[in-house]
């Protein structure tokens, strides 16, 4: 640590997942010391398998980069404009994945690990933090993520005065590339849409006929899955990432019109026969010798897991890196606990981050950690810094976790629930677009098309607005 800062400017940051290592990059690049707390590899969680920091543990995908018709990627060019390590590790190490921006998820672990390692206002602390944080540090952010230690997680829930909410998050199996049978699969894109470091064919197909997919649903329903224990069996799933069995009990034709849905795709070993419904498997390293199987999360057990998805045509002697798994994830009510800068109101010294705070997604949870950071180094300096604008996709996501939701529904239980970044967050636009820039009416479709866009250039340019009104002026001082 720089001798040159004191203890009471030094922030503590406890945990280093995605939302806490991109919040001790922000504190550290302010100026600002930081203690980067985390208990892996003395302390395993049931999911992580590696001391890396930011380890994936579930999808290896960013979601669509696409800033100007999606509302995760505009998240993505926000984060990029204020320096985040998260985005730039993940540029650095994408893989191909359509209109995605996935990545190797070891290369993409290594180099947070080392951007860390080597920062000079940076220690990282290999223990954990069995409690509430002492009450000598003054300047906490809490980061630990879904899979909070038990003491931990406690204390915050009697601090709190109030239960944690949990849900379940399901992973998806990884199958080794050089096991598949590409006599029967093949390459391409949805469409051929051509995304980040990828060619418009980065994806494996594998099809499926009418009497091989119902055959399939019948065996995810009745495969033996992993049981709940008593404590949890009321613990709801989140819908972004549900077990694929559970989508199938749905419905007969949930999954091809999810994760399996057949559209946009051609088989060119048998080009004239539509393929009834279609399972993708995404690159998951850089070496591409590793690719998981696209909306697959599962709670079948592992036996079952690979009698069942031997049953996928191109997939019968597939070779599993990895098989799904289940992990119970844990938020707070964060509109009733936290205020507008992510403090603890029953003690401001702690301030809370990522996906404890009901935010959903890697990109999400990255985010609210920069937000913490910007906000926990401005608080070290004695300064204030003001929210970013409603408009922007980061200004929309805070707004939504610190207050932007209905208290109840139906006098029932509170209604704050794990959210990805959408458009839904966006306040309206003053006029929506009507023409195109030939003067022509816009029709149907190109509506929507037209609003998403309007909404990303206003975003780009209130918080390029905001970055230059608030933070040039701050790192000025």
């Amino acid at each position: 640590m720089n001798a040159s800062k004191s203890a009471t400017e030094t922030v503590h940051i406890v945990g280093a997942g995605l939302a806490g290592s991109e919040a001790a990059w922000q504190v550290a690049n302010a100026g600002v010391a930081v203690v980067l707390h985390e208990m892996r590899p003395v302390r395993m969680t049931e999911a992580h398998r590696t001391d890396g920091l930011a380890e994936l543990v579930c999808s290896n995908s960013f979601r669509s980069d696409d800033a100007a018709n999606n509302a995760v990627g505009l998240l993505h060019a926000e984060m990029r404009r204020l320096g985040s390590l998260i985005m730039r590790a993940a540029d650095a190490n994408q893989v191909p994945a359509g209109g995605a921006l996935a990545v190797d998820r070891d290369g993409f672990s290594a180099a947070v690990t080392k951007a860390l390692n080597d920062h000079p206002l940076i220690d990282i602390d290999r223990t954990e933090v069995g409690g509430l944080p002492p009450a000598d540090w003054g300047n906490v952010i809490v980061a630990t993520g879904p899979l909070t230690s038990a003491p931990l997680a406690e204390a915050i829930r009697v601090l709190s005065g109030e239960d944690a909410l949990a849900f379940f998050d399901a992973i998806a199996p990884i199958v080794h590339r050089d096991s598949i049978d590409m006599s029967a699969a093949w390459f391409q894109s949805r469409y051929d849409k051509v995304g980040p470091g990828g060619t418009g064919a980065d994806y494996i197909n594998c099809p499926m006929n009418k009497e091989q997919y119902d055959a399939f649903v019948d065996a995810l329903i009745a495969g033996e899955k992993t049981d709940f224990k008593e404590w949890e069996t009321n613990t709801p799933y989140f819908d972004g990432c549900l077990p694929i069995e559970v989508m199938a009990e749905r419905g007969r034709e949930t999954l091809r019109h999810g994760p399996m849905k057949p559209v946009g795709l051609t088989n060119p070993h048998d080009p004239t026969v539509k393929a009834y419904a279609i399972v993708q498997l995404r690159q998951d390293n850089k070496l591409g010798t590793l690719y998981n199987l696209v909306g697959f999360q599962t709670k079948l057990k592992h036996g079952a897991q690979q009698r069942v998805f031997r049953t996928i045509p191109g997939l019968e002697n597939a070779e599993f890196a990895r098989l799904g798994g289940l992990h119970r994830n844990t938020f707070l009510n964060s509109p009733k606990l936290l205020d507008t800068q992510l403090r603890l109101r029953a003690q401001p010294r702690l301030r809370f981050a990522g996906q404890m705070t009901g935010c959903e997604g890697y990109v999400e949870s990255a985010s609210i950690g920069l937000m913490a950071g910007l906000y926990a180094a401005a608080d070290a300096r004695a300064a204030s810094l003001a929210p970013p604008p409603s408009t922007t996709a980061l200004g929309s996501l805070l707004g939504h976790i610190t207050g932007g939701h209905i208290e109840t529904i139906d006098a029932g239980p509170r209604s704050f629930q794990p959210m990805n970044i959408n458009f839904g967050l966006f306040p309206p636009l003053a006029s929506a677009p009507t023409k195109k820039p030939d003067g022509t009416r816009l029709r149907g479709n190109e509506k929507t098309v037209a609003k998403k866009q309007a909404m990303s250039a206003r975003a780009l340019s209130d918080l390029d607005r905001w970055i230059a009104d608030h933070l040039r002026v701050q790192a000025a001082a």
